[in-house]
């Protein structure tokens, strides 16, 4: 099981995989600039040669880089579409000093233009910056239907997969947060969302999961998350991911409201619940 949180990189990826190691995490996720945009941080090629020693000494999985919140593909202005392009491309060129890992980006928000020509705007600019040589896979999370997001509808995903030119370079990020505000009951109806899921789009594009609790809960469209069994999905929920068979490969990221000391005590419990739940 590959278990982490969310981590800055501010004082160097190092610093963030050795913080990584003190909380009991083997990976974890980084915002790739500030998550409001803005120039990337240069990067250090010692710094990333001292993060790959310290993962392979501890046995990480994939690292997650999370594109900015700025990034809206699907925007009905020109320029905030050409700024998104810009920003993954350079993303994209960036994170194959560290290759072969994943990049999460949030597909975007039509504004008030339809979901239709929303997708038809997404597929384009990542067709556009996609060359099919990159070693990263790009992941589409899903969404909790605020406003008018893209992505919280199992059906809106695969509209976008399919029409990608290089789709063995994509994937899906599911957010349990997301997902259970946007309707699907993952606590009650687990086994019946994903096999709706594997219907749709296929468990095997499942490539990263985001582990949060739900402040607000069944298909209230709000996405505000909470501490791990602190919401209304609760710990069980949990506890039922992280054991569910076809999951075992996958990296875990915690986005709940805590800081680094805080995410070192929910890994700790949840790897307490999981020893009991194999005892």
């Amino acid at each position: 099981m590959y278990l982490g949180s969310h981590l800055s990189i501010a004082k160097g990826y190092e610093k963030a995989g050795q913080t990584a190691v003190h909380m009991g995490a083997n990976t974890f996720q980084f915002f790739t600039r500030n998550p409001r945009g803005g120039s990337a941080k240069a990067i250090d090629e010692r710094d990333l040669e001292a993060l790959k020693r310290t993962m392979d000494a501890h046995h990480f999985g994939a690292l997650l880089a999370h594109a900015p919140y700025t990034l809206n593909l699907a925007s009905d202005k020109e320029e905030v579409r050409s700024f998104g392009r810009d920003m993954l491309r350079e993303d994209l060129a960036r994170m194959e000093v560290l290759p072969a890992h994943l990049y999460n980006f949030h597909p975007g928000s039509h504004v008030s233009e339809g979901i239709e020509l929303g997708i038809d705007r997404i597929v384009s600019a990542l067709n556009e910056v996609m060359t099919g040589k990159e070693t990263t896979t790009l992941l589409l999370e899903t969404m909790a239907g605020k406003g008018s997001e893209i992505g919280s509808s199992f059906e809106e995903l695969r509209l976008i997969l399919d029409r990608v030119a290089y789709p063995e370079k994509f994937g899906i990020c599911l957010d349990t947060c997301h997902v259970y505000d946007a309707g699907y009951d993952i606590k009650d109806g687990f086994d019946r969302v994903l096999d709706e899921f594997d219907r749709i789009i296929g468990l095997s594009s499942l490539r990263a999961i985001h582990l949060n609790d739900s402040q607000y809960g069944l298909g209230s469209h709000k996405d505000r998350h909470a501490g791990i069994g602190e919401g209304a999905l609760g710990i069980d929920t949990m506890i039922r991911f992280l054991t569910y068979s076809p999951f075992r490969h996958l990296p875990f990221f915690l986005e709940t409201p805590y800081d680094d000391q805080g995410h070192k005590r929910e890994i700790e419990v949840l790897k307490e619940h999981l020893i009991h739940h194999e005892g």
